[in-house]
């Protein structure tokens, strides 16, 4: 919820005043040649900016519909590496993969960090009914998600595909370090950052 708060806070503020949304934009929005000019923390921080009402919407329904229980089940500090992680990388493949003039914003690429780590949770338990079910619906959604960029323009699905990959990956070296282990969460939360700095290492390595 302190996510969700978060980023209606920073767009209202925005949405409220064109002159700050402009200078939130110019000052933390994902622009690649800007990036490239060493402000690389702009993969991470254009994931805090939203476009319109219909953008935020969907990303904060999003988070409030697949963060919770995930949130209870690795604990608050491990769910937020999580979700900065993937914000992350999905900026950093955005910006690895898109054009040099690319300006990107919004928290798909977070937000498409959770649906990867419940798909590896739903991929694990597809031996039983309920994790059959939570494939299916999941690989719906991804499917229809996937194709938006087809008919909507200017939809960043790289940072989605980084995402995607990046809660795959932290979910996957979860269930390989963390399970059972007395500081799980703490294990959990290194994944996290690990995966945070490979991210910003690879834009300034570039």
């Amino acid at each position: 919820m302190t996510l969700v708060v978060l980023n209606v806070v920073i767009f209202f503020v925005g949405f409220l005043s064109a002159d700050i949304d402009q200078e939130l934009i110019e000052r933390f929005a994902l622009a690649n040649w800007l990036v490239t000019a060493g402000e690389w923390w702009r993969i991470g921080t254009a994931a805090f900016l939203h476009g319109s009402i219909m953008h935020i919407a969907f990303n904060m329904y999003a988070l409030y519909i697949f963060g919770p229980r995930l949130e209870q089940q690795v604990g608050s500090p491990a769910f937020v590496s999580m979700y900065v992680a993937a914000a992350a990388v999905g900026g950093a493949t955005s910006y690895v993969l898109g054009p040099e003039q690319q300006v990107s914003i919004g928290a798909s690429g977070a937000i498409f960090g959770l649906f990867g780590a419940w798909l590896f949770v739903a991929w694990r338990m597809r031996n039983t009914a309920g994790g059959r079910s939570m494939f299916n619906q999941l690989f719906v959604l991804l499917a229809i998600n996937a194709a938006l960029p087809l008919f909507i323009p200017g939809i960043d699905w790289r940072a989605h595909l980084g995402g995607l990959v990046a809660g795959i990956a932290i979910a996957f070296l979860w269930s390989k370090l963390a399970v059972g282990k007395p500081n799980a969460v703490a294990i959990r939360t290194s994944v996290g950052l690990a995966m945070t700095a490979a991210a910003i290492l690879t834009v300034l390595l570039l």
